[in-house]
Formats: C-alpha cells, sequence, structure tokens
C-alpha cells in the first residue's frame, strides 16, 4: 500500500471513529427500555466493523450513557478552544497513556489510549471517541462536531464538509425551513388582510 493510501485509509479511520462517537453519544443519551437500549447499540457497534459476538450486555449500559454524556460537551462546544479544552480534561482524566495496538495481529498497527484490547466497554468508547475527535480536530483546525439546531432535535453529528453545518441531517434542515416559512407566511401582513372578516 502506498503512503497516500495509508494516510487516507487513517482519515477513513478517524472519521469513522468519529461518526461512531456521535451515533453512539445520540443512541445512549434517549430515554427507553434497557433492551431496546442494548440492541440499538450493539446495531451501531455492528455497523461500524466491530466483530462478533459482541459481549455486550445490560450490565455495560450506565457505563455507556456515563461515557455519552462525558462525550457530549465536545460535540456541544462553540468553538475550537472549548473543544479541545473538553477533550484535554476527558484524555487527563479518563484514558491511559498512548499506545499501539494491532490485536494480536488481526489489524494494521493503531493507537489506543485505553487500557488494555480487553477494556470494557465504556472505558473502550470513552477512550476510542476521544482520541478520534482529538485528531480530528487536530487535522481540521475545528472543533469536531455539533448538536442539532433543531428545537426537536437533539443529536451531536460530525460535520464532513468543509461548509459550517447547523443540523444533524437533511430532515430536521428541512423541518426548520419548512417551519419557518410558515411562520413567515402567517406573520406577513398578506395573510393578515386574508384573514381578516369582510366589511
Amino acid at each position: 500500500m502506498s503512503p497516500v493510501a495509508d494516510d487516507r485509509s487513517a482519515r477513513h479511520s478517524v472519521l469513522a471513529n468519529a461518526l461512531r462517537a456521535a451515533d453512539l453519544v445520540n443512541v445512549l443519551s434517549r430515554p427507553g427500555p434497557d433492551p431496546a437500549l442494548l440492541a440499538e447499540t450493539g446495531r451501531v457497534l455492528r455497523a461500524y466493523g466491530e466483530s462478533e459476538p459482541l459481549g455486550l450486555s445490560g450490565a455495560d449500559l450506565p457505563g455507556l450513557r456515563e461515557a455519552a454524556a462525558a462525550l457530549r460537551p465536545v460535540f456541544a462546544a462553540a468553538d475550537t478552544g472549548t473543544a479541545a479544552r473538553a477533550l484535554n480534561a476527558l484524555l487527563a482524566a479518563r484514558t491511559g497513556p498512548l499506545r499501539l495496538s494491532a490485536h494480536g495481529g488481526t489489524s494494521p498497527w493503531h493507537p489506543h489510549v485505553d487500557a488494555d484490547d480487553d477494556a470494557p466497554w465504556a472505558e473502550w468508547f470513552l477512550a476510542s471517541s476521544c482520541l478520534a475527535l482529538a485528531v480530528l480536530l487536530w487535522d481540521r483546525g475545528r472543533a469536531p462536531g455539533g448538536v442539532c439546531a433543531s428545537a426537536a432535535c437533539e443529536d451531536v453529528f460530525v460535520p464532513q464538509g468543509a461548509q459550517e453545518r447547523r443540523y444533524c441531517s437533511r430532515r430536521c434542515a428541512t423541518r426548520e425551513r419548512v417551519a419557518a416559512h410558515r411562520r413567515a407566511a402567517a406573520s406577513s401582513p398578506l395573510s393578515r388582510r386574508a384573514s381578516r372578516p369582510g366589511p
């Protein structure tokens, strides 16, 4: 593999890990019964390449929920400096030293900041997310995520283009545009005249 391909693969991996972090924060922040939450968490992990058996159980959920809550301020940071300070605090207090792992030869060498390859799910989730978000911030020179600006949504997201993004999805952006259009139409002088009774 060429160095350029290696670099692209590493960038894809960092972005994939950041996207996984956002998806897990969203899933783990929602209320709901533990069996449904466990199933949805497993679905997200599988979608991002975690292999079976996951070994995920209801006992993992409190730690995973707490990790998701700890990561939310990184996504909610209004600027790069605030995001960096939030990540620095998590890296200092909640992760181990940087180490390299190939998972016993089953993957290419890559960095980890969790205690070991068999760390509990919550520790792995927090550590791998912090590492991915830190590298993304470093690479892009801007805050690595955001929180949806829609009043009806609290999901976090990772922007993937050069343009600034306010919404987590097209659906939320469209819903807000439609609502703004309806508000504007309802408050226009023309619509007020049309709604008045005749003379």
